[in-house]
């Protein structure tokens, strides 16, 4: 028996769509530091005006398709079996993948170099839609782990 209780999962975060005000919500909310929600919000704006600038198409539309490469579909949790812990490959939940893929995105924008925080967040969003970028290649070291250790996946709970 789990010693953690379960947990009601919210239903606004619940949603396939991605780009939606819901997920610019989110975001921001990812990007806040301090409690400061309006700086968070102009810096996702920004990123986002300069992204258009940039690609030539809608900030939204190229935000939708980095988190979409950035988010991954499978993951390793450690199970203790028998004295030893072994890295099991588990499908990821809808809500963690929106989670999991806005939050590599912004940690890999503070890790760039750059001036401002909205010119990193726009190089990654640009960076992950194209396919490369800190996100992604985070992302595809999780389905490499997950692929490495699929001998363990009859462990499952």
């Amino acid at each position: 028996m789990p010693r953690r209780p379960t947990v009601a999962r919210k239903e606004k975060y619940v949603t396939p769509l991605v780009g939606t005000a819901l997920t610019m919500d989110q975001l921001t909310n990812k990007l806040m530091h301090g409690g400061k929600k309006a700086l968070a919000g102009r810096i996702l704006e920004t990123a986002l005006a300069r992204i258009e600038t940039a690609a030539g198409r809608s900030g939204v539309e190229v935000m939708e398709q980095a988190l979409r490469n950035a988010m991954p579909l499978i993951e390793v949790k450690p199970k203790r079996v028998g004295g030893s812990t072994y890295q099991i490959p588990v499908e990821v939940r809808a809500d963690r993948r929106v989670s999991l893929g806005m939050r590599w995105l912004i940690e890999a924008a503070r890790k760039r170099n750059g001036k401002s925080m909205a010119d990193k967040l726009a190089a990654e969003f640009m960076d992950a839609a194209n396919g490369v970028g800190a996100a992604v290649k985070r992302r595809e070291d999780t389905h490499r782990m997950a692929e490495a250790n699929r001998a363990f996946s009859h462990f499952k709970w």
